[in-house]
């Protein structure tokens, strides 16, 4: 009989092997790569079409000093929950613009390859002329061969063709003339915001909107059955949000970006465990790890049933006379989104302040396990390119962590002497 134990699965191992060093540094998945960030900035490795990895760290600009009220309990739930959407926001802008841009060849050979005529004889482009000086959204949107960049930097974009049959290079420029007719456009900053905006609206109504009616025929009117009507709210809200997350994974895209997901964590764990950040150290580690944002979205809509719940809303629907119907729908609907800051407050303490602090607390690994669920569907295993972007960039955050301990020492040891 063999006595050899069973290995342990992902979910017991983010558990049992949580590392003895704690860090604050949190990440994201990008299309292509990983965004880290630390105390003092955010970092981004991104996986660039010739196989290199882009590296590109900014600085976190801290409110502690002037707005201290931010880092209240509860108050920092709701500042943390926007400061990820900005700098993930961000950060998908960066990875967008360097994993799908092809290599680029020299000015000479693009040029002389895309437009021979306006090419000076040694093959360089003309300097340009006063209408090219600067570049405007009013005047250029829409030129394919100029866009923007995360940080707001003009980039010229330069066109690189093939030699191609005279009849196909006919037929080439009549659909190019009929393309820029079109105004084909660049994907720049502007539609990134619109594309977030979007994102946020449809958010909206996916998981509140759309529960909230459902549960309202299924239910009946919310003040003559609050309990009942929350409950089965909840647990639409929750049906709904996995079955998302589960149709997405089936996109390759979206595959990926799990891998990348799976490879910020076990950078982590590898971090936390003391251990130099490579792949071979990293690959070792679980998937999984308790201090996903995962859990926290998954707490936040427990705890939204238990706001719901205890919030006077039947008090205002009968002292304002709310008739049945669609208003007194779209007053709970309202008073939802209202609560929505609250909620992801109280979130952010339970799974992030309370349970990331101690694992161990068998307690917490109940609060914890509908999250860490969650994530065999947002992770994947990642290989190690994918690794290799998640420890670059948290290389660039550690630096700079160890560059301002660095400057504290010696400030303190100027003060001693």
């Amino acid at each position: 009989m063999s006595n050899v134990a069973k290995p342990k699965g992902d979910l017991s191992r983010a558990f049992s092997e949580d590392g003895a060093r704690k860090t604050h540094v949190g990440g994201q998945a990008l299309l292509e790569g990983v965004m880290m960030r630390g105390k003092y900035n955010w970092a981004v490795g991104v996986r660039e079409p010739d196989g290199g990895v882009y590296e590109e760290s900014h600085d976190l600009a801290s409110g502690r000093a002037k707005n201290g009220w931010m880092y209240w309990p509860c108050v920092r739930g709701c500042r943390a929950m926007v400061e990820s959407l900005v700098l993930g926001y961000k950060a998908l802008e960066i990875a967008a613009l360097h994993a799908f841009n092809e290599d680029e060849e020299d000015d000479a050979d693009a040029c002389s390859a895309a437009h021979p005529s306006a090419c000076d004889p040694d093959g360089e482009a003309p300097a340009p002329g006063p209408d090219d000086a600067t570049f405007s959204w009013k005047d250029d949107f829409g030129r394919p061969d100029t866009m923007i960049d995360a940080l707001g930097a003009q980039r010229s974009l330069e066109v690189v063709s093939e030699p191609v049959p005279a009849p196909v290079a006919s037929a080439a420029a009549a659909s190019e003339s009929a393309a820029k007719s079109d105004g084909d456009a660049v994907f720049g900053k502007k539609e990134m915001a619109f594309s977030m905006v979007l994102g946020l609206l449809m958010g909206v109504v996916l998981f509140i909107v759309a529960p909230a009616f459902i549960t309202n025929l299924l239910v009946g009117e919310y003040d003559a059955h609050t309990l009942a009507w929350n409950i089965v709210d909840g647990l639409l809200r929750v049906a709904v949000f996995v079955f998302y997350i589960w149709l997405i994974g089936r996109m390759s895209d979206i595959k990926r970006m799990f891998g990348y997901h799976g490879a910020e964590h076990k950078t982590i764990h590898c971090y936390e465990h003391g251990l130099p950040l490579t792949p071979e150290n990293a690959r070792q580690f679980p998937r999984l790890h308790v201090r996903c944002g995962t859990a926290f979205l998954i707490m936040v809509i427990i705890i939204a049933i238990l706001v719901y719940t205890v919030t006077p809303l039947n008090a205002l629907i009968s002292a304002w006379g709310v008739p049945d119907g669609a208003p007194k729908l779209a007053l709970v609907i309202a008073a939802r989104i209202a609560l929505m800051p609250v909620i992801a407050g109280i979130s952010y303490e339970i799974t992030v302040r309370w349970a990331g602090s101690h694992p161990e607390n068998p307690l917490v690994k109940v609060v914890l396990w509908p999250g860490m669920q969650m994530q065999y569907l947002t992770t994947n295993e990642p290989d190690d390119g994918m690794l290799e972007c998640a420890i670059a960039a948290m290389q660039q955050v550690l630096e700079r962590e160890e560059l301002e301990a660095a400057k504290a020492a010696a400030a303190a040891r100027g003060v001693q002497a």
